[in-house]
C-alpha cells in the first residue's frame, strides 16, 4: 500500500508523465493506496495491534501524517470518541454530521435531508480533501475545548507538527509537481482533487456502512448522561459486519469488514478477525445479542442508502 501511493507521485515528480490521461491514472492509483494506508496500516498502528512492539507501532501511525492527517487528532477522534460513544449522537466524532447530512435520527432535520442519499456520495468523495486542510485544526480547537489536550502546551505543540506534516505532504503530493510536470496547473490540480475524491469516497464508505445502517440502534443516554447496557452490547447493537467470506476484500480494506469483531477487539491486529468472528457470533447468539452481518459489501452499502433515505425522510 506504501508503494502503490508513492510510486506514482515519484513518478510525477520526476516527471514521467507524458500526457493528462497518465497523470490522473497515476494520481487515481496514489489514491487507492492512500486509502489502503488508511485502512490496513495506520488503522491498526493508532490503535496499537499492528505489532506487539510499541514503538513499530507508533512510527507506523505516522503514515497518517504522511497522507496529509495527522495521527494525534485521529486518535482522539476515533480511539476515544467513536469507539467508546459508538452511535451516540453528539459525541461519536463519526456521525457528527454538518447540516445537509444527518446520520442519526436523534440529529436536527432539514428539508434537504430528504436527498442526502443522492448527494452523500459527493460528500463521502471530498471528505478527505477537507480532512487535510481544514478538518484536522477545526478538531483539534474543540478537543482542547473538551479537555482532552491535557497536557502542558499540547494544543500549541500539535498545531506546529500538523503545520509541519501538511507542508510535507502538500509539498510532494501538489507543489512539487505543478513546479515540475509540464502540463497546465488547473489539470494538475484536477487530478490531486481526483485522487482525494477516490480515497474519500472508499475510506467513507467502508467506514459508514458499518455504523449507519436500518438494523443498528443509535442510543441515547439518560439525564444523568449514562448510556443503558454494558459496552460490549452496545458495540454489537451499533456495529454491522460485511463481506466476511472475502479474503481479498478483506485484505483490501484493512480487515473492516468485520467490524463487529474490531470494535469488541480494537487491540487485536486485523489479520486475526476472521478467526475469532466466528466464536464472537456464537457467543452472541447464545445470550441473544444481535450479531449484525451483510453477506456482501453490494448489500452493506445498499442497506447503507437505505438507511440513509430513511434518516432524511424520518422526522
Amino acid at each position: 500500500m506504501l508503494t502503490l501511493f508513492f510510486a506514482p507521485l515519484v513518478m510525477i515528480n520526476i516527471n514521467l508523465v507524458s500526457s493528462p490521461w497518465l497523470l490522473f491514472i497515476l494520481y487515481i492509483t496514489s489514491g487507492i493506496g492512500m486509502a489502503g494506508i488508511g485502512m490496513g496500516i495506520m488503522h491498526d498502528a493508532i490503535h496499537g495491534s499492528y505489532s506487539k512492539h510499541q514503538k513499530v507501532n507508533k512510527y507506523l501511525g505516522y503514515t497518517m501524517n504522511l497522507i496529509g492527517a495527522n495521527a494525534t487528532v485521529w486518535k482522539i477522534q476515533h480511539n476515544v470518541l467513536h469507539h467508546t460513544y459508538t452511535n451516540i449522537v453528539g459525541a461519536d466524532d463519526d456521525i457528527n454530521a454538518p447540516f445537509f447530512l444527518r446520520f442519526s435520527p436523534h440529529a436536527k432535520k432539514n428539508k434537504l435531508h430528504r436527498f442526502q442519499h443522492l448527494y452523500v456520495w459527493l460528500f463521502y468523495g471530498l471528505s478527505t480533501i477537507s480532512w487535510v486542510t481544514a478538518k484536522d485544526f477545526i478538531r483539534l480547537v474543540r478537543y482542547r475545548k473538551m479537555g482532552l489536550l491535557d497536557k502542558k502546551n499540547a494544543f500549541r505543540n500539535e498545531i506546529i507538527k500538523i503545520s509541519g506534516w501538511k507542508l510535507l505532504y502538500y509539498s510532494y503530493a501538489l507543489i512539487l509537481p505543478l513546479l515540475i510536470v509540464p502540463l497546465a496547473p488547473w489539470l494538475i490540480i484536477l487530478a490531486f482533487l481526483s485522487m482525494h475524491f477516490v480515497t474519500g469516497l472508499l475510506i467513507s464508505i467502508v467506514f459508514q456502512v458499518a455504523h449507519i445502517m436500518p438494523s443498528t440502534e443509535f442510543p441515547l443516554p439518560d439525564e444523568d448522561g449514562v448510556v443503558a447496557g454494558d459496552w460490549s452490547t452496545h458495540q454489537l447493537a451499533t456495529t454491522t459486519n460485511f463481506s466476511p467470506n472475502s479474503r481479498i476484500f478483506s485484505w483490501l480494506i484493512g480487515g473492516l469488514n468485520y467490524q463487529v469483531e474490531h470494535h469488541l477487539l480494537p487491540n487485536i491486529c486485523h489479520v486475526h478477525y476472521k478467526n475469532i468472528s466466528g466464536i464472537v457470533a456464537d457467543t452472541a447468539g447464545e445470550y441473544g445479542i444481535p450479531y449484525h452481518t451483510k453477506a456482501s459489501f453490494f448489500i452493506a452499502v445498499k442497506d447503507h442508502l437505505g438507511a440513509l433515505h430513511m434518516l432524511g425522510k424520518a422526522q
